[in-house]
């Protein structure tokens, strides 16, 4: 008798794990930071389409997405990687975490958007959707604040929109890194910094998750807000009062979706990746919660009038985007961006506020003193801590990829850090001295 009650507690438990073997071998993992909004909207098509499969959303920001995918063993890791950042992808790709999946590709899409490639060169990540980088803003605060929309980044500088900006940390959100790569590439290394800086003197806010930034915009927190098109088309198409705009110093680049090497299911995933770029797949980007770019032409999708056509706006941009030159400098960027705002942000309002104080004064009344003082004031406020020359050499850079949990490195990297922040600091508070110095000048 207990011979047979283990015979059937042994099958009983080999059909429980044949079950699971069985309901994993249906299941695709997705590692996205997309919003729940779109990727529920996908997750719900597909699986009406595919019964037999299952998708599951492993939502996490860019960064630690690639750290997760890097610190898993082969076999554990998600199907898919689907995200804004193209640097992402050439980070995963150089560390042989992707696999090629040709057979995905929609043969109609084109194979460029402007002079950008829609896929990698080397077929291991693919277009998916189309993304440009702008400015966002709540038409109800803007007409309370008597402020004017702005067109281009270099509008965000002006004092009167001090205290209505807010973006997310670039080291916490992808697409904020590209578009502050993007505003480094077009204007240059130092003048986009200086750009940047006085752009993040006039900010409310640095937020640290990306979706705070548009929410915060379309409820009236914020006035403005830097984001990613999707999400301030996807505020205007839902019944906000927001309008969004895309500076002339923007770039399209296409968000990608990519297979995972050593993961558990690639040929369900192969599914899901063909059926994203189907024309199915392409219509669900306009749903009003999603408002994306497409891959594929308006003549084989119903777009809604007024839509955003991507081609014409890479058209107009004046960025041809590297994404080889951000992924290279990636680290550096962003932990560069932590230390003089993120983490410095009231210092450098501080010295913002004086500084527009002083250059108000000074036009009203002229002091050849006063007007030397404030530029003084702007150079120590708006210039980046890091040279175009460090940027540029390799054995610097190298130093921001290596292993932050080896000691030596963290050590190091630490230390650069602090005197960062600490250089920081000092400039603010020098700059905010200089400025009042200037201000008196003028009264």
């Amino acid at each position: 008798m207990q011979g047979k009650k283990t015979l059937r507690a042994a099958a009983l438990a080999l059909g429980l794990l044949g079950a699971a073997q069985l309901a994993a071998a249906g299941t695709v993992t997705v590692l996205t930071s997309f919003p729940k909004e779109l990727t529920t909207a996908y997750q719900k098509a597909f699986e009406a389409a595919n019964p037999g499969i299952k998708i599951e959303i492993l939502n996490k920001n860019t960064t630690a997405a690639i750290a997760y995918v890097r610190e898993l063993a082969e076999g554990q890791r998600p199907d898919i990687m689907w995200a804004s950042a193209p640097d992402a992808f050439e980070v995963l790709a150089r560390n042989k975490l992707l696999l090629p999946a040709p057979e995905v590709k929609n043969p109609a899409a084109p194979a460029k958007i402007g002079n950008y490639p829609l896929n990698d060169p080397g077929g291991l990540y693919y277009g998916q959707a189309l993304a440009g980088y702008g400015i966002m803003w709540n038409t109800r605060y803007m007409a309370a604040n008597k402020l004017p929309a702005p067109k281009e980044w270099v509008d965000l500088t002006r004092p009167e929109y001090f205290g209505h900006v807010a973006i997310t940390s670039p080291s916490r959100s992808g697409t904020t890194q590209l578009t502050v790569e993007t505003i480094l590439q077009g204007e240059g290394w130092d003048k986009g910094w200086s750009q940047l800086l006085a752009m993040m003197g006039n900010a409310a806010a640095v937020t640290d998750r990306s979706f705070a930034v548009p929410d915060g915009v379309n409820n009236g927190q914020y006035g403005i807000g830097i984001v990613i098109d999707f999400f301030g088309l996807a505020g205007k198409y839902s019944g906000f009062p927001v309008d969004f705009v895309y500076p002339s110093m923007t770039a399209v680049v296409p968000a990608n979706i990519a297979l995972i090497a050593g993961s558990k299911n690639p040929e369900e995933a192969k599914k899901f990746m063909r059926f994203s770029m189907s024309t199915e797949g392409q219509q669900l980007l306009f749903d009003p919660k999603i408002s994306r770019l497409p891959i594929l032409p308006y003549t084989a999708l119903k777009a809604p009038a007024g839509y955003p056509v991507p081609q014409a706006v890479a058209a107009r941009a004046k960025v041809q985007f590297d994404a080889e030159l951000s992924e290279s400098r990636y680290q550096v960027v962003t932990s560069l961006f932590d230390q003089m705002v993120t983490f410095r942000l009231k210092e450098l309002q501080a010295a913002t506020k004086a500084i527009h104080a002083a250059d108000k004064a000074l036009k009203a009344r002229p002091n050849a003193k006063g007007l030397e003082l404030a530029s003084q004031a702007r150079n120590l406020a708006y210039s980046s801590l890091v040279g175009e020359a460090n940027v540029k050499n390799e054995q610097f850079l190298e130093l921001f990829r290596k292993n932050r949990r080896e000691v030596a490195v963290s050590k190091e990297l630490t230390g650069l850090e602090q005197l960062w922040a600490s250089k920081a600091r000092d400039n603010y508070a020098r700059a905010t001295k200089l400025a009042e110095e200037a201000l008196a000048l003028a009264k």
